[in-house]
């Protein structure tokens, strides 16, 4: 089986379509013996004649003329080929997975970076996962995940990388009949010492969990957890139904639910929520690149 050099197959083009050495020569930037000599190279290696040689120009054969018409389909497949592989690489094309947490995709931030990367990047087809913490963290371990946008994991983030995007408040939610509810804007946190608490899972968030109960300890109480749940959207149902009160990242006021007033508290320094961008320690897709990249411009504004 023949093996052409791409090149003697532009070569070809340029003279065919010139009709003319001396003038495929100048387009090329070559000069014109060479060219012969190419062109005599590329007819050994196919075993025809693909010239005739007129006194003022070349004429294409029969077998030429076959040849022309799919050299130009060859090369223009070459070309968007090598167009295709270097959009991927600078993130203009491709493919992106992108996780975050059920908090953090109620926060501005994360919708505004996947508005400004979608700018830059319309061509790119994203996938989104909404999961915890620990489970993004895996996704991300075993490449179901290019990026992910976690709470606080806990254990060891061995193979990734974390960069802190921002860190929010933690607010109490409270059932609207709850006596504190209508009379403040914020509270102590010892305020909450004789309260139900309903918190997430701690294996769905096992950072904030940890955060909660190291606050009250802190505090000088241990809370009274009488209720989990999986997410935070379920932890402010049975808030609503009166179970109890929590305690959940500022963004989570983006949920409105008449039966749910939420205040600020006071004298608790130590309860924050940071909100990290997580990503595999090793050299990143030109589309996860970019994702990054606009990241970190909205974090530092």
């Amino acid at each position: 089986m023949s093996s052409i050099d791409l090149r003697l197959l532009r070569y070809f083009v340029a003279v065919a379509e010139e009709g003319h050495l001396t003038k495929a020569a100048q387009r090329i930037g070559i000069q014109q013996p060479p060219l012969s000599q190419q062109i005599r190279a590329l007819e050994k290696e196919l075993g025809v004649t693909l010239f005739r040689r007129m006194p003022r120009g070349m004429e294409l054969t029969e077998s030429g003329q076959a040849l022309l018409t799919d050299a130009r389909l060859i090369l223009e497949q070459i070309n968007t080929t090598i167009e295709g592989v270097r959009r991927i690489s600078l993130g203009e094309s491709g493919r992106l997975a992108v996780g975050f947490t059920e908090s953090a995709a109620l926060h501005p931030f994360i919708p505004a970076v996947i508005r400004a990367f979608r700018q830059k990047s319309p061509g790119v087809i994203m996938a989104v996962e909404e999961s915890n913490t620990n489970d993004l963290v895996e996704d991300l371990r075993h490449n179901r995940l290019d990026v992910a946008f976690i709470r606080s994991p806990i254990g060891s983030a061995a193979g990734l990388k974390m960069e802190t995007m921002l860190v929010e408040e933690m607010i109490v939610a409270l059932p609207v009949t709850h006596k504190l509810a209508q009379r403040r804007k914020s509270l102590p946190l010892t305020a909450l010492a004789e309260d139900d608490f309903i918190l997430n899972r701690r294996p769905s968030g096992p950072g904030l969990y940890d955060s909660v109960i190291a606050a009250c300890r802190a505090a000088g109480f241990s809370p009274r957890v009488v209720q989990e749940a999986k997410k935070n959207l379920s932890t402010l149902s049975l808030v609503a139904a009166g179970l109890g009160v929590s305690i959940v990242p500022a963004s989570m006021r983006h949920v409105q639910l008449k039966e749910v007033v939420y205040l600020k508290l006071e004298q608790a320094p130590d309860l924050r929520a940071p909100l990290h961008l997580a990503y595999r320690d090793e050299p990143q897709s030109g589309a996860a690149e970019r994702m990054i990249i606009e990241a970190r411009k909205l974090a530092q504004r």
